[in-house]
This record gives structure tokens, C-alpha cells and sequence, in this order.
């Protein structure tokens, strides 16, 4: 009998941790009550928004905003910006001579979450660059007074092009600075045997977020971190 209710516990204990209600927990009784008001206005707006699958969960917002106090970080950088919800975290995080270079393929998205960016008074922290990223990100490594200068890089975007980025932000984070990928469990699909059900999206790019993750597990420039918050994000810090 004892033994069955070892059993039980260790069950009952594995689903609480892996269950909506224990993230509606977290939500409601430590990020919601310290939510800046601007945030909640553009994450309910998004919430409405035909593409809101896109949008980065407040959790993992209020944890970037920790990350880049933490880090002291004062230049940063997104890649994949959407409405806009982490760039506004990372925005409100920066001291007032920060700066954070959000790059996005499209101007579209980030115009619906710029008037709660302009209300939190952070836009001027801000400077959009519209266009493929892996072309901008090269624009920018061109000049070489741009290496190894960022604090903190987080990256949202295309996941077919991760390793891609990995090889160019590597090259502008500083020695000591933070990188974070996002979605790097892909609905916990990394996990999934590879004929599991799944809709199309996840199955397209699934492989890449393998290879992606196994790629970054062997990079002896980085030391990692690899954290179950909303879809997973992967904190590299530059070691070389």
C-alpha cells in the first residue's frame, strides 16, 4: 500500500508541474499583480490579434526584464519583434540612455503595440529596422565597432534561420553578455517521437529547433541554460 501511494504522489506531483492551473498560479500571484500597465494593455490587445500565437507569455517577459536588470545591460537587441511585448519589457528594463535595436521582417505588427510603447515613455529606447534579419544583422557586423558591444540579445524570429543567427549574434554579444532563443522546445515537440501527431506548422520546423539545440549544447563559446518558461528559451552567455 505504501508503495502505491509513493506512486500516486510521484503522478499527482508530475502533472501539478506540467498543468495550466499551476501556470495560472504563477500568472496570477507573481506576474499579473507586477505587470506595468502599458504591458497588460498591449498583451490583451494581442490577445485579440488573428496572430496572438506569436506573442512572448508574460512570464517569460517579466523574466527577460529581470535578465536585462541583472545584467546591467544598457545595448540589446531583438530579433522578431511582432506587437512588440518583449521589446517593451526589455524597453522598460533599460536605464533611460539604453537602447534596444529591434529587427523585424515587417513594420506592420510593431505599429499595433507602438502606442503603448509611446505611453510607457520608452520609444525612444527604441530604433526599428525593417528587413530580413540575417541581412541587417550582416549590415550591422560590418562595422566593427559593433562587435562584441551588445549586453543581452533575444531572439523570436524565423526558426529555420536560428543556427543562422547563432553564428552572426555570437560575433556582437560581449564577452559575458546573454543570448536568448526562443520556442527552443517547440511545443515540446524536440520530445515527441518523430510520427507523433502534430499539426503542420510544428512538424515544418521541428527539425530545425533539433539540430538548433544540439548545435548550441556542443558551443564551447557559450555556457547555457535551458528553461521550461512558456515555449522554452535557451540563455547562452559568451564565454569566448
Amino acid at each position: 500500500m505504501a508503495g502505491n501511494n509513493k506512486l500516486i504522489d510521484i503522478y499527482i506531483h508530475k502533472t501539478l508541474l506540467n498543468s495550466d492551473a499551476l501556470h495560472n498560479y504563477i500568472l496570477e500571484t507573481n506576474v499579473f499583480p507586477r505587470e506595468h500597465p502599458c504591458l497588460k494593455e498591449l498583451r490583451e490587445m494581442t490577445e485579440n490579434h488573428h496572430g496572438n500565437i506569436m506573442i512572448v507569455p508574460a512570464d517569460e517577459g517579466q523574466l527577460i526584464s529581470l535578465l536585462v536588470k541583472l545584467i546591467n545591460a544598457k545595448k540589446t537587441m531583438e530579433i522578431g519583434v511582432y506587437t512588440g511585448y518583449s521589446l517593451l519589457s526589455t524597453a522598460l528594463a533599460l536605464p533611460s540612455d539604453g537602447k534596444v535595436f529591434a529587427l523585424d521582417i515587417s513594420r506592420e505588427y510593431f505599429e499595433l503595440g507602438l502606442p503603448m510603447i509611446k505611453k510607457a515613455g520608452v520609444d525612444h529606447k527604441i530604433e526599428f529596422r525593417e528587413g530580413h534579419a540575417v541581412d541587417l544583422l550582416d549590415e550591422i557586423l560590418q562595422d566593427e565597432n559593433n562587435k562584441g558591444t551588445f549586453d543581452f540579445i533575444f531572439v523570436d524570429a524565423d526558426k529555420n534561420n536560428y543556427l543562422n543567427y547563432h553564428k552572426k549574434v555570437i560575433e556582437l554579444v560581449k564577452i559575458g553578455g546573454l543570448i536568448g532563443y526562443d520556442n527552443t522546445l517547440w511545443s515540446g515537440s524536440v520530445a515527441a517521437p518523430a510520427d507523433a501527431p502534430m499539426n503542420d506548422l510544428i512538424r515544418s520546423l521541428r527539425d530545425y529547433v533539433i539540430e538548433f539545440n544540439k548545435y548550441i549544447a556542443k558551443d564551447s563559446r557559450v555556457e547555457i541554460c535551458q528553461l521550461s518558461v512558456g515555449d522554452g528559451i535557451t540563455l547562452c552567455r559568451r564565454i569566448d
